[in-house]
């Protein structure tokens, strides 16, 4: 695997940052962003799916990288269940709902995997270096 140097070089931050792309999109809309609560909650949520990414990833250590990597895969998680919520109250159509759930579910995916990797890998940690 290549080195690399920044965060935004990761292909699972980058999904992130397009998932949470379309989530500030759909709930612009109306009547979604009448729905302060759930568009307040799913903005946030999806927010913190390439947040913790890039803080995991700043921090640079393999242990605190994996942890960020896990509450990253778990805000993924809750986004997927605020989208059904979104969709039983007719905020998103079918294309969309279906466009970001496959999203979702490859970044859980592609987390999960990187998070394996890490964990079997030999990458030492650069912040306990001397």
């Amino acid at each position: 695997m290549a080195t690399i140097n920044r965060f935004e070089d990761l292909e699972i931050w980058q999904l992130a940052r397009d998932i949470c792309n379309n989530f500030f999109l759909i709930t612009d809309r109306i009547p979604f962003n009448k729905d302060f609560s759930l568009k307040n909650q799913i903005r946030r949520s999806s927010g913190s799916i390439m947040d913790n990414i890039s803080e995991g990833f700043e921090r640079e250590g393999r242990k605190e990288f994996i942890q960020h990597l896990s509450i990253s895969k778990g805000s993924a998680g809750e986004c997927r269940s605020q989208l059904y919520r979104a969709f039983d109250r007719k905020y998103t159509t079918k294309d969309e709902f279906d466009e970001i759930h496959n999203m979702l579910i490859l970044e859980n995916h592609k987390i999960k995997y990187f998070i394996n990797y890490l964990k079997k890998s030999t990458y030492n940690d650069v912040k306990y270096k001397s």
